[in-house]
């Protein structure tokens, strides 16, 4: 055996390489080796700089590092445990002509693998921010479409106000623009590195840290060595953020099942997006939409597993927490990932009945709320009064099936006289209150379904859309400039 601590004398079992450390060892080839590179150069040059290593032999090292890939480097029992950290270091030692004997020298495979986690979970957490900031300019191109576009408003599962599918849709953006920005934030809580915490107390050696997160586009180091190979707070703040943004989406995407059904028939997809029933040819079904609600579901359920990964465990470093609690945190980036891009898919192809909601806006019974303030503030009938005025006269003509525009101007009238009110020009009154574009303009509040105040929504989220996309790019711009400096860094010894 190639031992790789005089503590232990014997490989790992067959069943706990089977179980454990292999599929481990594939994880992270697949997901976190690129960044293990990164780290070793990056600290392969504080060495150089600290004197450990000369500048000849850290050239043929990086030169080394360069050429491992997941084709290159695999997991052994004997040789290296079936753990990345030794196979990189092992594969190093074993090629390089010159021994470099102050190779890892100072160091731990506690922050090396926290850093590397931090920087896989910071690339995919940018794509999904670029994901969804992606996903609010589509539907803002949507809700522009219809602000115009009278639909039934829903409160208590009962048709309530006349809105927009533009109002809708804005409403839903306001919540993701503020998921866009406390994504952003989360992306700075975590982009701290880690390098320099060692085992759990820091280190001995002179490192730069500061240079080291440069070299790895962090924006900070963390301040704290505890911290940073204990903490898996990125971890459980990503998630929570991302099962907070399934709520979300589970109650928009079940208002989309809801419009699509054949009882509202509000919407439609196209063909491509849709699907068919075996036995009933005249059904078109939407699974697109119950594949979301069911997709987003897995959101939360990667987060509970994070939290109940981590809990109770004590506060140091622990494979328990790194990387048990953390097995589903691809599994939860790619469903993210996925969701963003079904739903973009949905939003660009989604379209809306307008004669099937304006038909249910004439039919219904919207203006009532209308009716009931202009009695009180044309007639200064006190407004429960009116409510209740409004109320027996919507009961009459709902019995008599007489529609809304129409009305009874001569029975609204006798329900005010009874009440001890004079109305004049009942009939003006029921065509102001139930006629249905009008009613859109009616409603003058900032946030309200007005087709004006809708359009000053919308070019307000576009100009948050702007900045939030300019962070996220300055953000992405970090990274690569460390990328850029890392490789300069390594030409100077002549790579």
């Amino acid at each position: 055996m190639n031992n790789l601590s005089g503590r232990i004398d014997e490989a790992p079992s067959f069943i706990l390489n089977e179980e454990i450390l292999e599929p481990q060892f594939k994880y992270e080839i697949e997901n976190l080796l690129p960044s293990y590179i990164k780290i070793e150069q990056a600290m392969l040059l504080e060495y150089i700089r600290m004197g450990y290593i000369s500048k000849a032999s850290g050239s043929e090292i990086a030169s080394k590092l360069q050429s491992i890939n997941k084709k290159t480097i695999h997991a052994d029992l004997e040789g290296n445990f079936s753990d990345i950290a030794f196979a990189i270091e092992k594969q190093v030692e074993r090629t390089i002509s010159i021994p470099a004997p102050s190779w890892h020298v100072d160091r731990s495979r506690n922050d090396f693998q926290a850093c590397a986690q931090i920087m896989f979970a910071r690339d995919q957490w940018l794509e999904s921010i670029e994901g969804l900031i992606c996903l609010i300019r589509s539907s803002t191109k949507l809700a522009k479409k219809y602000i115009h576009t009278p639909m039934p408003g829903f409160t208590h599962y009962q048709s309530a106000q006349i809105i927009t599918p533009g109002f809708y849709i804005s409403a839903i953006n306001s919540e993701l623009l503020q998921i866009v920005k406390r994504w952003l934030d989360a992306y700075d809580e975590i982009n701290k590195c880690p390098l320099g915490a060692g085992g759990m107390a820091g280190v001995e050696l002179n490192w730069n840290q500061s240079e080291l997160a440069k070299l790895l586009g962090f924006s900070a180091i963390s301040n704290n060595a505890l911290c940073s190979i204990a903490s898996r707070g990125w971890a459980l703040n990503i998630s929570a953020e991302l099962s907070t943004f399934s709520v979300l989406i589970s109650r928009f995407v079940t208002d989309l099942i809801s419009w699509g059904s054949s009882e509202y028939n509000f919407i439609d997809l196209p063909d491509n997006l849709s699907g068919i029933s075996s036995a009933m040819p005249q059904k078109k079904n939407f699974p697109i939409l119950e594949r979301l609600r069911g997709r987003s579901a897995h959101l939360s359920t990667y987060y509970v597993g994070i939290v109940l990964g981590q809990r109770n465990t004590p506060y140091t470093n622990l494979v328990e927490t790194s990387k048990e609690a953390g097995s589903n945190i691809f599994p939860m980036f790619k469903t993210v990932k996925s969701l963003i891009r079904l739903l973009i898919t949905v939003v660009e192809k989604l379209s809306f009945n307008e004669d099937r909601m304006f038909s249910i806006c004439q039919r219904d019974f919207f203006g009532g709320f209308t009716l009931s303030n202009l009695l009180t503030v044309e007639f200064s009938i006190p407004f429960r009064k009116a409510q209740v005025i409004v109320g027996n006269y919507i009961k009459v003509l709902s019995k008599k099936g007489i529609d809304p525009i129409i009305g009874d101007a001569q029975l609204l009238t006798s329900l005010c006289e009874k009440e001890g009110f004079v109305v004049m020009g009942s009939q003006d009154l029921i065509n102001l209150s139930f006629d249905v574009k009008e009613s859109l303009f009616r409603k003058s509040s900032i946030g309200s379904t007005n087709p004006i105040r809708i359009m000053e929504l919308l070019k307000t989220q576009d100009t948050e859309i702007k900045f939030y996309k300019e962070q996220l790019s300055n953000k992405k711009n970090q990274i690569l400039r460390g990328d850029l400096l890392r490789k300069e860094a390594l030409k100077g010894i002549g790579i």
